[in-house]
């Protein structure tokens, strides 16, 4: 199992996610609005970008799986890959608020997480652009592909739900949420307070069902997670609280379907009085 071997399995990978990211912006394209892209290219346009990306990562993802190979194919995902990178490290610097949109679902905003997975997808398609064959002559190197996809899975919000979300609450379940707080981040409890005395806790007080059910801290957020019922279905509301800004009108809230992980309300004006 050789470097060209290797190289030519990376579209098969490369092209399963092209096709997951794009059947999430078309399966969710009011994503486009808690995105940059309204601050990009415009209110009225962000939608119809949204959706012409995805359309680019179907026509780029079936070109990579399907015979016969050739490099161009390569060639439009590397350069999708930069455009990317390029896009959610603008997102994080010049509209920290907004959500990645990569695959339509995370409400969460951009992180180094999401900008790591770019650059990734970067790689691989450049890796992929040297290949002389396609995927199915990459014989064994495929078994390569498992590690990159567990990656991949790893680096990606919109998944954390199948298997970081529970190893969280199976973890809260052996400690006190509150237990082990000391540390150079805030403690848990003057988190709290912050949540309680923000607007976006206000916006959902009557949805909630519970105390804390779980935390965790992500880069520069905090998460607080709180058991909730929105129009009759299970849900959770999450809380985003930084570590930077100690203002209470900095705490974002959204409320997720338990099953989907879709978000069902996230209040984009919130009073302060």
């Amino acid at each position: 199992m050789g470097t060209e071997q290797v190289a030519a399995a990376q579209p098969l990978l490369i092209g399963v996610l092209l096709l997951w990211s794009s059947y999430g912006k078309f399966k969710n394209p009011q994503q486009a609005d808690r995105t940059a892209l309204p601050r990009l290219v415009g209110d009225s346009r962000a939608k119809s970008a949204y959706l012409a990306v995805a359309a680019l990562e179907a026509l780029i993802a079936l070109g990579l799986l399907a015979p016969p190979f050739t490099a161009i194919e390569a060639v439009a995902a590397a350069a999708l890959g930069l455009g990317f990178t390029g896009f959610l490290i603008y997102s994080k610097i010049v509209v920290p608020e907004a959500s990645c949109g990569c695959a339509g679902k995370s409400a969460k905003p951009v992180g180094y997480r999401a900008i790591a997975r770019a650059l990734l997808l970067l790689a691989t398609a450049v890796l992929a652009t040297t290949a002389t064959g396609g995927w199915w002559s990459a014989g064994l190197a495929l078994v390569v592909l498992v590690a990159e996809a567990a990656v991949f899975v790893m680096l990606s919000a919109e998944l954390d739900r199948y298997w970081l979300l529970p190893i969280r609450r199976f973890r809260t379940r052996l400690s006190h949420p509150y237990a082990g707080t000391a540390s150079s981040t805030p403690p848990l409890a003057a988190t709290q307070r912050r949540v309680l005395l923000s607007p976006a806790y206000r916006a959902v007080d009557g949805m909630l069902r519970s105390d804390i059910h779980d935390y965790w801290d992500d880069e520069d957020w905090r998460y607080l997670s709180y058991i909730a019922r929105y129009d009759g279905r299970r849900a959770t509301a999450v809380f985003a609280v930084p570590h930077q800004d100690s203002t209470p009108e900095s705490v974002r809230v959204a409320v997720v379907d338990e099953t989907s992980g879709l978000t069902l309300y996230r209040p984009t004006v919130l009073a302060t009085a």
